[in-house]
């Protein structure tokens, strides 16, 4: 019996894995200019940490989190998202001491989550992100959502569409859940015994539930926007007049709550509008999350961020047909006759790999034409030519397979004069 690998993960083969580099690449150079410096946490934490940031009444804590206990008898939990590791190490490293605030920080890498895969949707998966830390203007929202169209747009991206809402701050919030305990209480049984418990103990989370969300009570439900305080409001206003002077279409939606219990005021979604692109649109998402710091452990100190997926980002490339300017070409191959060529292109290869280039050699010990064919699939710019009537002369044959042009070269000026083909 073969083995496989475990449900709702994926191998990443080559030819593929090239998507995945360059749209790193293009999020890594976006930060760069947005000023976005990149951090790199541990795959794994304390279970406490993502009990007491994400919050114990999501469907992350509840559901989906791999946690195990360590030989020590520690509660370890796999990271289901990247924030709570990032203001965890901005709290223990006193981030919050350095000069230049905010901090601006990016990420990426695994995720773990024990969902049902589906298209798009997997229990290992990669996550890029970004956290502001330090700064409560409302300008620093809108500059990470631009950040984040920016990525999408970099690579492509147009058929997009931006949604957000205001959570607002601590007191509008409790406002909003008295008047959603009211709304939902009467006829609670009607709903899954997941919303039931959560009635009391954080009542948002059930505008969030999968099972019930056709419930005509969830049409209903009172709007956190109606609840608002005058701060909270003015806030919201300034980010959408930001958002406005930078260009950035957005529709406002008043049932937008995101899954984790560390947002409040701004929080946003990126949605794919591709036709054919699945039912699961959401691409990005993300939102304000002052108080998260000090729930850590450390000092009052405000953030916001966003995360998304680069198998959803690589699954909206594909709905939009977009082909990523991949460079799959090789610079140069090696093609020998006779084993004292053979001999020899050990040795011109890896100058030409030191020299900057692309190469390869056969392996194979092939005949001429096999190693041509070879050169043609690996989309070789140039073929040079080594048998042994060339190694007594003291020459390489090379030839550009695009036009079959071909010159002879003096071995030991290959490498000068190569690079002035180049």
């Amino acid at each position: 019996m073969s083995i496989q690998i475990p449900r709702g993960t994926q191998d990443i083969l080559p030819g593929e894995v090239e998507k995945w580099q360059y749209i790193e690449q293009k999020a890594r150079e976006l930060c760069e200019r947005f000023q976005y410096h990149e951090i790199r946490t541990p795959i794994f934490e304390h279970t406490e940490l993502f009990t007491r940031s994400v919050g114990e009444t999501t469907d992350v804590v509840q559901k989906e989190m791999y946690t195990f206990e360590d030989r020590g008898g520690r509660s370890i939990t796999l990271r289901p998202e990247g924030t709570a590791s990032t203001v965890r190490s901005f709290v223990q490293h006193k981030m919050y001491g350095d000069p230049n605030q905010p901090v601006k920080l990016f990420y990426m890498g695994p995720m773990f989550r024990y969902e049902r895969p589906q298209a798009g949707r997997f229990r290992q998966f990669v996550q890029f992100g970004v956290e502001a830390l330090g700064s409560k203007d409302p300008a620093i929202d809108a500059e990470v959502i631009a950040l984040a169209i920016s990525i999408y747009h970099s690579l492509g991206l147009n058929k997009l569409k931006l949604v957000i809402n205001s959570l607002g701050d601590k007191e509008s919030r409790q406002a909003h859940r008295t008047a959603l305990i009211q709304h939902f209480q009467p006829r609670i049984g009607e709903f899954c015994q997941d919303c039931q418990n959560r009635l009391e103990k954080n009542p948002m989370r059930i505008l969030d539930c999968k099972q019930d969300r056709d419930h005509e009570l969830m049409r209903t439900a009172p709007s956190i926007i109606d609840y608002l305080n005058d701060e909270s409001k003015t806030y919201f206003d300034k980010v959408q007049q930001y958002l406005t002077d930078l260009g950035i279409s957005f529709e406002v939606d008043p049932n937008l709550v995101r899954g984790l219990d560390y947002y409040n005021h701004t929080a946003f979604e990126i949605m794919s509008d591709a036709q054919g692109f699945g039912a699961i649109t959401t691409l990005c998402g993300g939102g304000r999350y002052n108080g998260l710091t000090q729930e850590i452990g450390g000092p009052e100190t405000p953030g916001i961020g966003f995360a998304f997926s680069i198998e959803r980002f690589i699954a909206a490339l594909e709905a939009e047909n977009v082909e990523l300017p991949i460079n799959r070409n090789i610079d140069c191959y090696l093609v020998s006759l006779g084993e004292e060529a053979q001999d020899y292109t050990v040795k011109l290869l890896h100058q030409l790999r030191l020299a900057g280039f692309s190469a390869e050699r056969d392996y194979l010990n092939r005949k001429i034409k096999a190693q041509m064919k070879a050169a043609d699939r690996l989309n070789a710019k140039y073929v040079a030519i080594l048998g042994e009537d060339e190694l007594a002369a003291n020459k390489i044959n090379v030839k550009k397979m695009e036009t079959g042009e071909q010159w002879e070269i003096d071995l030991e000026n290959f490498i000068t004069e190569f690079k002035d083909l180049n």
